[in-house]
């Protein structure tokens, strides 16, 4: 089993959801968060002024899928997150050593 993690730009995250529904992936746990790699911010101007936002809203996907289904998922959300300019996003790929659904006490790939 393994978590892959996606920080993406916030206007892809419909595309990247329904691009997994159609893969397969049953759930996934979307947050609202902020951050900044190469482009290190960027300056935007406001009434006149021009002021310098150091960190960029971003949009963090997880989502719990079998090993078999990682690059599939990964290769999913490369291409439809995607627009070729700076500051598309990562991915993260993580070993899960247990999942537990708490509702019916399912463990590992019944989990899932």
């Amino acid at each position: 089993m393994k978590l892959v993690m996606a920080v993406i730009k916030p206007h892809k995250l419909d595309e990247v959801r329904e691009a997994l529904t159609e893969l397969g992936v049953s759930g996934l746990t979307v947050s609202e968060v902020q951050g900044y790699g190469r482009q290190k911010g960027h300056t935007e101007i406001y009434r006149g002024a021009e002021y310098t936002v150091n960190f960029v809203p971003k949009v963090k996907i997880e989502v719990a899928v079998s090993a078999d289904l990682v690059e599939r998922v990964v290769e999913t959300i490369k291409e439809a997150a995607g627009t070729g300019q700076i500051g598309d996003g990562k991915i993260f790929v993580y070993e899960l050593t247990s999942v537990v659904r708490i509702r019916t006490g399912e463990s590992d790939a019944a989990a899932l």
